[in-house]
């Protein structure tokens, strides 16, 4: 095995800590001696140790003269736990390979350069590709301060999300509905509108196959603040709290309504009567939220579109035609004049989940 095979099985213990470790990156790491491994971890939790703590504990005193594979840049300053740059030395560890650089501008690397003027061997860049995309939600949020963003859709072939009486269930099978629990559990929040909430009164919980799964923030976007106040996703147990993003309009009794349903009031800035997505971005990348998944409706699709907040799209297409003009499309509203003001994607794939095409594809700036 060489240095990609072993930052493989490190790229994939850090995935173990999908939707667990927000807002840290996502680390696994291995320590390698003599063609053996002798010690592996990943980060698991905030607060937790790191990866290579686990990987260097696991290994004891095997880690002396041996390789340590890690996904991203040690970490060179003490933050919820000491540096672990420290640890590595001490260990006896004599080569770091690691995967990428630590793009936090906050903290401004320094591991590597630490490493080295303590004798230690550094290789960086195998399989930075994989770690970067691994590590997006994190990347993005850390050097921009606001929440990476999803938009998720689920239509026909001809490109309906629902018939025209609004009937949506269910347009897709259920792998690919499995696929956006999995989604969910990876993300901060979730993102809808008042009108999806109205016409479908959804949980927006993580409901995985093995079992229940760590239910993203809820976070809707009703400028008058009309929900209802039996919404479910009001009444029923969840750890996340459900926010109700309304405009400075809404009234101080439809507002103490909602609270007392059990709601949280975030007020956000309007533009032409609606959310501005754009100014909101960065008040929920203050609360801390990294990223969002959008499961909104055709409105609030256009919306993101045209706010260009969008980083990342995931499309279910289902093999189903209702073949008319009269069902609800996968954006409502105006749209660009000429095609080439549409907006480009990169890096787009193409699979089957189930009976159902997924596409995804990042917006190309």
């Amino acid at each position: 095995m060489d240095d990609h095979a072993y930052m493989a099985m490190a790229l994939e213990l850090a995935a173990k800590g999908a939707g667990r470790v927000s807002p840290n990156p996502m680390v696994g790491a291995v320590v390698v001696r003599d063609g053996q491994v002798v010690g592996q971890g990943y980060h698991q939790a905030v607060g937790g140790p790191h990866a290579e703590v686990h990987a260097l504990d696991a290994a004891g005193d095997l880690a002396v003269g041996a390789t340590l594979y890690v996904t991203l840049e040690p970490c060179n300053h003490t933050g919820r736990t000491p540096p672990c740059t420290g640890r590595i030395i001490t260990s006896g560890i004599q080569r770091v390979v690691s995967a990428m650089a630590d793009p936090n501008p906050d903290v401004q690397g320094g591991g590597h350069a630490f490493l080295q003027a303590h004798g230690i061997e550094v290789v960086c860049g195998v399989m930075e590709a994989e770690a970067r995309r691994l590590n997006e939600i994190f990347i993005k949020f850390c050097q921009t301060k606001r929440p990476f963003v999803v938009l998720k859709m689920a239509a026909t072939l001809d490109g309906r999300i629902a018939t025209r009486s609004g009937d949506a269930r269910w347009v897709t099978g259920e792998a690919a509905r499995e696929q956006v629990h999995w989604l969910r559990q990876h993300m901060d929040a979730i993102l809808v509108g008042v009108g999806t909430v109205k016409a479908d009164d959804p949980k927006l919980t993580t409901r995985l196959a093995d079992g229940p799964g760590a239910d993203p923030i809820r976070l809707v976007l009703d400028t008058k603040a009309s929900m209802p106040k039996r919404a479910q996703m009001l009444s029923q147990q969840s750890s996340a709290p459900t926010y109700v993003i309304c405009g400075a309009e809404a009234s101080d009794v439809d507002r103490r309504r909602l609270t007392a349903a059990g709601a949280k009031i975030l007020e956000a800035p309007l533009k032409k009567g609606r959310i501005d997505l754009t100014l909101l971005m960065p008040l929920l990348g203050k609360m801390g939220i990294t990223s969002i998944l959008i499961e909104g409706g055709a409105n609030v699709a256009a919306s993101a579109l045209a706010a260009d907040i969008v980083d990342k799209i995931v499309f279910f297409y289902a093999p189903k035609l209702l073949g008319g003009d009269d069902g609800i499309p996968m954006c409502r509203g105006v749209g660009p004049f000429k095609m080439a003001e549409a907006l480009p994607l990169r890096d787009v794939t193409v699979a089957m989940v189930g009976e159902d095409i997924m596409v995804q594809g990042y917006r190309k700036r």
